[in-house]
């Protein structure tokens, strides 16, 4: 894909995506999350009695239990081994089996929006799920020889975000997004250790994305945009069609990011 310069940070809001007050997805949006995939394993609890169980526990408590469910999840992709229900409930769920449906939901979101990797039921006498992935195409030699499945995701979600803001992004708006996805830059992280020198050094070196400093900021604001080896190894076109894919919508629901991803395939 031949490497077009990217519009400055300060005019990147022009560029936003056009319909986004439309969208309600959770990822690539401003909107609540109504709309979002049900990633539930059963259908055996109704709406009102999981919201009923959610008022009798903590935030923080479910969003441990989300954070668990993700990293059984990828530890059992990275072994290939189909994952069982029985297993979610007796190993991570335990005692939240009353907010089952929304705990497997959110991490479910988590695996998808970062991760690329979809949770697919294979077996559904038994119960038996795989992880399957939606990521396009990356293939960059320092990626493909260390198998980084992890931070393929991370990377391929985060040159999506600055594609569909313009080309460019404030770092500050790299790192909300992030949060918003709870892989928070300033906490060591379980999969991808620690965030934020992974995406401003190891990326950066790998080409895959440059960070330049805005002038005349203060405190400093930087913008992130793509570097070389992406526009190389991608394309807009790929990452467009990995959003649409997530949001559930036709690539064509972004008018602007769809005719320049047409026009530079």
């Amino acid at each position: 894909m031949r490497r077009e310069e990217a519009a400055p940070c300060e005019g990147s809001g022009s560029r936003e995506m056009s319909q986004r007050k439309r969208s309600k997805g959770a990822a690539f949006s401003q909107g609540d999350d109504d709309d979002d995939d049900d990633f539930s394993l059963s259908q055996t609890q109704t709406h009102s009695q999981v919201q009923r169980s959610l008022e009798r526990r903590s935030r923080d408590e479910v969003n441990r239990k989300v954070s668990e469910l993700v990293q059984f999840l990828l530890v059992k992709d990275q072994k290939k081994i189909p994952i069982k229900r029985v297993d979610i409930l007796k190993k991570v769920i335990r005692e939240y089996k009353d907010v089952y449906s929304e705990i497997v939901n959110q991490a479910g979101r988590i695996l998808q929006q970062v991760f690329g990797l979809q949770l697919v039921e294979i077996d559904t006498k038994h119960h038996i799920y795989i992880l399957t992935s939606n990521l396009p195409r990356v293939e960059g030699e320092n990626l493909k020889r260390d198998n980084q499945t992890a931070k393929l995701g991370l990377l391929t979600i985060i040159l999506s975000f600055i594609f569909m803001k313009g080309n460019s992004a404030k770092d500050s708006a790299v790192w909300e997004f992030l949060r918003r996805l709870r892989v928070h830059p300033g906490e060591k992280h379980e999969v991808f250790g620690d965030v934020k020198k992974l995406v401003t050094e190891e990326f950066v070196r790998q080409k895959y994305l440059e960070i330049t400093p805005i002038p005349l900021t203060d405190p400093p604001e930087f913008c992130f945009q793509w570097g070389p080896r992406a526009a190389k190894e991608t394309s807009k076109k790929d990452m467009l069609n990995f959003v649409a894919k997530i949001q559930q919508k036709e690539p064509s629901f972004w008018t602007s990011q769809y005719n320049e991803a047409e026009a530079n395939p």
